[in-house]
């Protein structure tokens, strides 16, 4: 069905209007930005069928724009970096949304992050900076990685707490696959970094590894709420 087709109160536009974005189905936000369709095919079926060939909203996230243009007839390079732009400003307002967050637990690190991290396809490893009081300083990315792994050494995850002065750091890194279960690299990684905590005198809050709760698992893993800190 084209847009047009649609009664006027049902296309996204004024149903967003008049209800507010919530109110929209994930097809109907995509159509937003997509705008049009294609000859026969209008642009929520066309949202459709990028749902449909990508899987969800997450791993549209993922792609960019060059493999979007080429993901399903009717969308070319403008469709495919407007929504790109659309999910960037998301990525950025999460980050952005609070300046001076209090990092006091586990779910607090994965709250912040999780909304970004979800939306790459390589291992990100960030360190977050805090002051006396657990909240945020700064935040510094360390490495982005391959599929399923990424490298950073204890040097260059603790330069940023030395040079701004940090009391402490809280080590975060995703997983892609959404399964958070600690690697061996990451366990090994953590007692590295424990040791040099005690060396620096810096302390050393958390390593939170950022996954998804897609199948009931659990979105993420932290090595102090799990006694190995």
């Amino acid at each position: 069905m084209l847009i047009e087709e649609i009664p006027e109160t049902d296309r996204p536009r004024e149903k967003l209007l008049r209800h507010g974005a919530a109110a929209l189905s994930d097809a109907e936000l995509l159509a937003i930005f997509l705008r049009t369709g294609r000859r026969g095919r209008g642009a929520i079926v066309l949202a459709k069928d990028l749902l449909q060939e990508k899987g969800s909203l997450r791993r549209i996230a993922r792609c960019g724009a060059a493999e979007l243009a080429k993901s399903v007839s009717g969308i070319g390079p403008a469709k495919a970096a407007e929504l790109c732009a659309a999910v960037e400003l998301g990525r950025r307002l999460a980050q952005t949304e609070e300046e001076r967050p209090l990092m006091d637990s586990a779910r607090a690190v994965y709250e912040r992050y999780a909304a970004v991290m979800n939306t790459l396809d390589r291992e990100q490893v960030i360190v977050a900076l805090l002051d006396t009081r657990l909240r945020l300083l700064r935040e510094e990315t360390i490495s982005v990685g391959s599929l399923n792994e990424s490298v950073a050494h204890p040097r260059e995850i603790f330069r940023p707490a030395m040079i701004h002065s940090a009391h402490a750091i809280v080590l975060i890194h995703n997983h892609p696959s959404g399964d958070a279960t600690p690697s061996p690299s990451d366990r090994a990684l953590t007692k590295r970094l424990r040791e040099a905590a005690e060396i620096f005198l810096i302390k050393f809050m958390d390593h939170v590894i950022v996954g998804n709760s897609d199948g009931g698992r659990q979105p993420f893993f932290s090595f102090r709420e799990t006694g190995h800190l």
